[in-house]
């Protein structure tokens, strides 16, 4: 593994070389989902694509407050290795995996606990509630190997090293689908399959991670001494990792509100909204990944004070984002009708193409806000401003969960995306303002010390 310093070189190439691997790499990690609808929707029948379907937002809940988490050490290991401060980069990645131990297993546990109440608040049908609850207990059995495998990757990224947790998710996605189609689509296996197939695969993506780290990279790998929690790594983890899972997970809590409004819709509607929520899924998370180059560009950058570098990253990251929207508005566009239709099988397809392709025929235009506000979250999070982070998608979150109770019964799930255009439009109208507040004003080294010069500040008192 070569470690990349994006302190210098061509900025472009840095931007495109990190967030290319993130790209393929988050759309295989969706393709674990996305295969398992599929297949259920096809071979086991459309109460299994529902079912997963609603299951679906709180996983995502679980899933993006971990990730949230990892970010945020990673955000903390990126300035670390920016300032070539190693000793410090590597006792950050033994924090945040030892905290990440003890608090995977305590979201596992509390989640098999609580999975009927959560249902039951999501008014998901009787006729329903078995098949999904089943399926939800054993994801959330997943949830440790969740964690290991983002914390890894983060340390990874922080180091620039993208490529290899793509590799990963790679063999873990073709992994988790051929045993799909075995045992399901070949054996006849039922929902229950459907959940375990995904937490091997998970299982197996943080082995790997686990053991490419300790045999492979020199900055990360941790000898036995070396495990403990820096009790100040810690407090500073959990002040960037605890607001980037709060923010993380506004959304699928969002999405959780959102689903209660569809289900009094019917099973159609449901699976229609399940098949459309991947697709929305799988066209936002390239934007997140140019976002995330962002955050590690402009996170080695401000460790390494080179503001100006900084600041034209930033732009370049930006035009990326555009550049992207483009191409995905154009082939949302030509391909919705035959993108919904691989959810489902011809006799069960007519009315459940129909609602979809006309929630895409919007949204697909749509897509162009959430490409600028996650480059600006990218921003925010890189110069360490996870509160920025939070008040954005909380405004996002909150606008849109109104504009769709508002929407839905009136227009269907057609109504959900005009309610995310106008949540990602007021989130624009906070976000662009405070970034040209904070250029004209304090530039963008702003009026704080950044996160080695916290850590040092904090030890030398504490040494006193």
């Amino acid at each position: 593994m070569t470690a990349v310093h994006m302190t210098q070189g061509s900025i472009t190439r840095h931007l495109i070389r990190y967030s290319v691997p993130l790209i393929l790499g988050n759309i295989f990690q969706l393709t674990y989902n996305a295969v398992d609808s599929i297949i259920a929707g096809r071979f086991i029948g459309k109460e299994a694509l529902a079912s997963e379907g609603m299951a679906s937002p709180v996983m995502n809940i679980v899933i993006l407050g971990i990730s949230g988490i990892c970010m945020g050490a990673g955000v903390l290991m990126s300035e670390f290795f920016g300032s070539r401060e190693y000793e410090t980069l590597k006792r950050e990645m033994s924090t945040a995996v030892l905290f990440g131990l003890y608090f995977s297993l305590a979201v596992a546990a509390a989640g098999i606990v609580l999975t009927p109440g959560l249902l039951k608040l999501l008014h998901v049908p009787e006729d329903l509630m078995g098949m999904t609850s089943i399926y939800l207990r054993i994801i959330f059995l997943g949830a440790p190997f969740t964690y290991f495998y983002n914390a890894l990757a983060s340390a990874l990224k922080s180091v620039g090293d993208s490529k290899t947790p793509l590799k990963f998710l790679m063999f873990s996605s073709v992994l988790n689908g051929v045993l799909d189609l075995i045992f399901i689509g070949g054996l006849g296996f039922g929902i229950v399959c459907s959940a375990v197939t995904t937490v091997i695969a998970e299982a197996v993506s943080a082995g790997l991670s686990i053991g490419y780290v300790y045999w492979k990279i020199p900055y990360l790998r941790l000898a036995p001494g070396e495990m403990h929690m820096d009790r100040k790594l810690l407090k500073m983890t959990l002040k960037y990792g605890s607001v980037t899972a709060l923010q993380q997970s506004c959304q699928p809590i969002g999405k959780l509100l959102i689903q209660g409004s569809i289900n009094p819709l019917g099973v159609d509607a449901i699976a229609a909204f399940n098949a459309v929520s991947r697709v929305d899924d799988f066209a936002c998370m390239p934007e997140q990944s140019i976002s995330h180059g962002i955050t590690t560009f402009v996170a080695q950058n401000r460790g390494a004070k080179k503001y100006d570098r900084l600041r034209e990253g930033f732009r370049k990251g930006l035009l990326l984002e555009f550049c992207y929207w483009i191409c995905i508005c154009s082939l949302v566009l030509i391909l919705r009708q035959k993108i919904v239709g691989l959810f489902v099988s011809e006799y069960q397809a007519q009315n459940i193409i129909l609602l979809g392709s006309q929630y895409l025929g919007s949204m697909a235009f749509f897509y162009l806000y959430p490409g600028f506000t996650n480059g600006f979250q990218g921003f925010y999070r890189g110069m360490g401003m996870m509160k920025m982070t939070l008040l954005g998608t909380f405004i996002q979150t909150s606008l849109r969960v109104i504009a769709t109770w508002i929407l839905v019964p009136r227009a269907g799930i057609y109504g959900v995306a005009f309610a995310c255009a106008a949540g990602w439009s007021v989130m624009l109208l906070v976000e662009i303002p405070y970034y040209f507040y904070l250029r004209r004003n304090h530039g963008f080294s702003r009026n704080k010390t950044d996160s080695t010069s916290e850590y040092k500040t904090q030890t030398k008192k504490n040494t006193r």
